[in-house]
């Protein structure tokens, strides 16, 4: 059994740990609000961004002169995987949830005989993946969104997308993130971004409905014009969209597991406290009874 001191240490160094959990709950909800308010005002402008593309490959022909951001290379041979994680961790399972998916499919693209390359956008999802896939490891870019992701970082990150793509280094580009859907839950997204993918209308009601004639489009310039500007555009805007999903899942996560830990801590002061009352009591006891028999002695 633990000495009354040894227990008076455990409760005062839990004690401790209390109070860094609880400011670390605290910034992360700062930091959760401002965070939430930019992934949420992103998401607009990248479905709208998706239904202009859509709107321009309605045009019979608008495919015939698309570049290969767009059609492809005509082959699936080479994967690029884009896995987006945090440079911290204590925030729960947002990393590890991360990395799981990214074990899956990179296993399934190596049981198709494809080649697989990884671009970290983090520095948890490299140190999680390294031991198995550390050769595949191309690049890790470190430190986005310190100070709240910023449109720059996510053109740095598709100007790299881009430049090993028209390299040849790859045929198709999948990002890997973390939706946002509120404080304590998010959703494991992979995204398809090289050859543009665009999403399926989520609403089968709508889908179903009537449209009437589709509307007849002239462009000025030419759609290879359009397109060529359209293309890298949309692909700065889905990575600028993916990086903060994935910040305001990391604050979400972060501020629900120091939540976690500040109550586990607080519940284990009560029993810590609990033993501590019941093996000082029992001492006391015992040292009375010892004055006691002595007296009776003498």
């Amino acid at each position: 059994m633990a000495t009354l001191k040894e227990l008076k240490t455990r409760i005062s160094s839990v004690k401790s740990t209390q109070k860094i959990t609880s400011a670390m709950k605290m910034v992360a909800a700062s930091r959760l609000k401002r965070a939430q308010e930019a992934a949420e005002a992103g998401r607009p402008y990248a479905e709208r961004m998706e239904r202009m593309m859509a709107s321009i490959l309605d045009n019979p022909g608008a495919l015939e002169g698309a570049g290969a951001l767009l059609s492809g290379t005509g082959s699936d041979d080479t994967h690029l995987i884009v896995v987006v994680t945090s440079d911290r961790g204590l925030c729960g399972g947002f990393n590890s949830s991360i990395s799981r998916e990214s074990r899956i499919r990179i296993r399934e693209l190596h049981g198709d005989s494809k080649n697989v390359k990884i671009l970290c956008v983090g520095r948890k999802g490299r140190d999680q993946l390294k031991t198995e896939f550390g050769d595949a490891i191309i690049d890790t870019y470190e430190g986005i969104g310190k100070a709240g992701v910023q449109f720059d970082e996510a053109q740095g990150v598709a100007a790299k997308i881009i430049e090993m793509f028209e390299a040849g280094e790859f045929d198709v580009c999948t990002i890997i993130y973390n939706k946002f859907v509120s404080a304590i839950t998010q959703e494991v997204t992979p995204r398809q971004i090289i050859p543009v993918q665009l999403a399926e209308a989520e609403d089968e009601a709508e889908t179903a409905a009537p449209t009437g004639p589709s509307a007849i489009y002239e462009f000025e310039p030419s759609e290879e014009e359009i397109l060529a500007e359209l293309l890298p555009a949309n692909l700065n805007v889905q990575v600028f969209r993916a990086l903060l999903e994935s910040s305001a899942s990391e604050h979400g996560a972060r501020m629900s597991a120091m939540d976690n830990a500040t109550r586990n801590a607080g519940e284990m002061i009560d029993d810590l406290s609990m033993i501590y009352n019941r093996t000082r009591q029992a001492k006391i006891t015992s040292e009375l009874i010892e004055i006691i028999s002595g007296a009776e002695a003498l």
